[in-house]
């Protein structure tokens, strides 16, 4: 099979490029590499440095070698940086030059935003605590940016007709679910999804002992999302625990850097902080946790259930509060003997969930039931 995977979000189109190829498949990524985080990709179609003229030049080089393919694979309706109108036609392009046109769930969108402001299916999100919308600026940012505009247009026009969606969280599943308008082949929208986890490459030799003396706490920055993604209140919270107890914890925080010096400023770490409003854990939490580190993040009990998972329970969950992030991280500095075994769960839940290989595999049973 031939599979185009156009666009990056935290490294998953270059993760599952590496398992489908494994498995014989012939597959092309293009991306801009996910901005500043700089993953692999074998079509650069980064902006960087390049004005609009130009860079659509450039597009315009690349589009002769994104026909052919069986699948493309679209990471977002916003799947190059460019306006929402400048892409529409793009995709129109795509649509005709390939065989299946698979929409990923697996970010900010319309839907993501629309229903979690309006009909509110989780407890809390990016968009809401409880029956309350966020009204923080990040929010309604968002809000302003995906709602009554172009971006909103081409999410509908992607989502009513390309061939498959995919989900890669929870969150993102149970959102869609609520998406009950029709596509352009007469199917809900919400029918045409599927749920398959995010791929992880597993390290050879995770570390599941705790690293010295003191609790080793990770946090990493996204710029311009550190309130949006509840950082500032994790990181406040570990900074209120190494006041109270100085010898028997450390804090290390990596704020944009390429996903190499991450990764490598994550080593040695016992735990991450990660996700404040989510359910589940991240691509930069499941990386982590194949490393032997845990995630102090999104736990939650629908995470488990959609993975059909019984036994593991290696997250250390959160509440998207202050207090109650403080009170987990305290909870593990005064007990380190339940360390290790929360390190070898989240080593062993990784490769029974999100083995890139085993994802690959999943992807490749979607793509040929289409």
């Amino acid at each position: 099979m031939k599979i185009l995977l156009l666009g990056e979000y935290s490294n998953v189109h270059s993760t599952l490029a590496l398992g489908l190829r494994a498995l014989g498949e012939q597959v092309c990524v293009a991306s801009d590499g996910d901005g500043w985080k700089n993953y692999p990709r074998d079509i650069d179609l980064s902006r960087e440095g390049k004005g609009r003229g130009r860079f659509i030049m450039s597009l315009l080089k690349a589009l002769p070698s994104m026909r052919g393919y069986d699948v493309v694979q679209l990471i977002n309706p916003m799947f190059l940086e460019l306006k929402a109108e400048h892409i529409e036609p793009v995709y129109r392009y795509l649509r005709r030059h390939n065989g299946k046109i698979v929409m990923g769930a697996f970010g900010m969108d319309h839907y993501w935003v629309s229903v979690n402001s309006d009909i509110r299916p989780l407890r809390y999100s990016d968009f809401n605590f409880g029956d309350s919308p966020r009204t923080d600026p990040e929010a309604e940012i968002y809000r302003k940016e995906w709602t009554g505009t172009t971006k909103e247009r081409l999410n509908r026009l992607v989502a009513s007709d390309c061939d498959g969606i995919v989900a890669g969280l929870y969150e993102y599943w149970a959102t869609y679910r609520e998406v009950t308008g029709p596509g352009n082949d007469g199917r809900p929208i919400r029918d045409k999804m599927t749920f398959i986890p995010f791929p992880i490459v597993m390290p050879e030799n995770p570390v599941t002992t705790m690293c010295s003396d003191r609790f080793r706490l990770f946090a990493g920055i996204s710029r311009g999302r550190s309130a949006y993604k509840g950082t500032d209140i994790m990181l406040e919270a570990a900074r209120e625990v190494i006041e109270a107890y100085p010898d028997r914890m450390e804090l290390r925080i990596a704020e944009g850097v390429p996903f190499s010096e991450y990764t490598r400023m994550m080593e040695g770490s016992d735990a991450i902080l990660d996700q404040l409003y989510s359910y589940t854990p991240s691509m930069n939490s499941l990386l982590a946790m194949s490393k032997g580190i845990i995630d102090i993040g999104g736990g939650e009990p629908e995470n488990y259930s959609i993975l059909g998972e019984e036994e593991l329970r290696p997250i250390v969950n959160v509440l998207p509060c202050k207090e109650s992030v403080r009170s987990e991280i305290e909870r593990i500095v005064l007990n380190p003997d339940i360390i290790p075994e929360l390190k070898r769960q989240s080593v062993e839940y990784v490769r029974r969930h999100h083995d890139y290989m085993k994802v690959a595999r999943q992807y490749l049973d979607f793509y040929r039931s289409l």
